[in-house]
């Protein structure tokens, strides 16, 4: 298990359909370019330079500051400073994320992932500019971190999947739709703390990520934009279309046993069970559209 997982995570963008192991790469590369940025600049007297220019890059509270940097809309939901900021957001968008790609695929995940850091920001720049509690903040707070896009990754999996069970260390097994639940409730509670800023980022990606799931059951998907964004990124990356060779079925096996491949597996038929899932829920799949999704969604 741990060896595929850091091979998973070595090769993140040399395979398609790997955004969950994409996305924690490009986070723990922004976390070690800060690192090394900060340890630099720091020794080298230009310790205020380096705090300068990381504002350029997070989520600000004011909206005249945003005008100024509307990169940072994006930029801010790959940047960790402390250690355990971001081991507990990798954590959370691993285990959390690992249901998504399995029940809606690799692109919903980076669709629900950016959604909510995009929602988070602004549900956070929207409190802060009509709650009088922030109103002498506004103009100093600037906000950084994963937090947001991984809410909405752990709400929408427990919107979608709310059976599911963890087994937590000194309590056993829990439905992930009780561990969702208290996190936002914890969030709530820390909105007016030290952490405030972060906190009500973490409620507007937790409330687009049931909102997400919610429309997407009715046929309403919110991130076609940044789905066709990422494959027109791809397209452009790719020098080249993958070589793909067929093999006639050996005459002594049933076609029913052969292993469903990635080409033989149309688009289509992957569209038709992903469709069946926001319908009925991954349980009403049957058993060979299982097997089908899980040895797609193999690497």
């Amino acid at each position: 298990m741990y060896s595929s997982f850091w091979d998973n995570l070595k090769n993140a963008f040399n395979r398609r359909d790997n955004s969950l192991y994409k996305l924690m790469a490009i986070n723990l590369i922004a976390f070690f370019v800060l690192l090394i940025a900060r340890v630099v600049l720091t020794l080298s007297g230009f310790g205020e330079l380096y705090k300068e220019g990381l504002k350029w890059i997070m989520m600000p509270a004011s909206v005249s500051t945003f005008a100024k940097q509307p990169w940072s809309l994006f930029t801010y939901f790959f940047l960790h400073e402390g250690l355990f900021h971001i081991l507990f957001n990798l954590l959370f968008l691993y285990y959390f994320g690992l249901l998504i790609h399995q029940y809606l695929g690799s692109r919903k995940l980076t669709n629900l992932y950016v959604l909510g850091g995009v929602f988070g920001a602004g549900f956070y720049v929207l409190m802060y500019n009509i709650a009088p509690y922030f109103s002498g903040a506004v103009d100093t707070s600037f906000m950084l971190g994963a937090s947001a896009g991984v809410f909405a990754v752990v709400v929408g999996a427990a919107t979608l999947a709310p059976q599911t069970t963890f087994v937590l260390f000194l309590l056993g097994p829990v439905k992930i739709v009780y561990i969702a639940a208290f996190y936002v409730i914890l969030s709530f509670a820390n909105s007016i703390g030290e952490n405030a800023g972060g906190e009500i980022a973490h409620l507007g990606g937790a409330m687009i990520g049931f909102g997400y799931i919610y429309l997407l059951r009715k046929g309403w998907d919110l991130g076609i934009p940044i789905q066709k964004v990422g494959m027109f990124f791809e397209n452009l990356g790719s020098r080249r279309a993958p070589k793909v060779s067929y093999r006639r079925p050996s005459s002594s096996k049933s076609p029913s046993t052969n292993p469903v491949t990635k080409e033989m597996l149309s688009q289509e038929e992957v569209d038709k069970i992903l469709d069946k899932i926001a319908d009925k829920g991954y349980e009403g799949l049957t058993k060979e559209e299982k097997r089908k999704l899980f040895e797609y969604s193999k690497k």
